[in-house]
């Protein structure tokens, strides 16, 4: 084999081997921390904020504190399917994410538990 195959074939093996890199889903990424968080968090094609979150955030049936809590957050990284306005919240502001939580029950988390860069996160459809 002349050398020129040699090369070209190890080229082509080592693109190959680059292209055999794992990628899971988001539901499945694990949770990162600091500024990494902020930056797995955006609007997918499918319409949903998929961000990292407060694990253990609480998810309340209306946009206020004092009303029922439906459940928790557990995972680190969620989605959120719309958002809108409620109580203020230790994040400086009003902004409110609806989602299902992980016991299956629908809830309202406070935007200080959702870790965006900007409430409400850009894209996201108001509720």
């Amino acid at each position: 084999m002349s050398a020129r195959k040699q090369i070209a074939l190890g080229i082509a093996a080592a693109a190959l081997a680059g292209s055999m890199i794992t990628v899971t889903g988001p539901a499945a990424a694990t949770p990162a921390t600091g500024k990494g968080v902020a930056a797995e968090c955006g609007v997918r094609a499918d319409g949903k904020l998929w961000c990292g979150n407060r694990a253990g955030a609480k998810g309340y049936e209306h946009r206020r504190y004092n009303s029922a809590v439906r459940g928790p957050l557990n995972t680190g990284f969620s989605w959120f399917q719309c958002w809108g306005r409620g109580d203020q919240h230790g994040g400086g502001n009003n902004v409110w994410y609806w989602t299902q939580l992980d016991n299956g029950q629908w809830g309202n988390v406070a935007a200080v538990d959702v870790h965006t860069s900007v409430d409400p996160a850009p894209g996201l459809r108001e509720c």
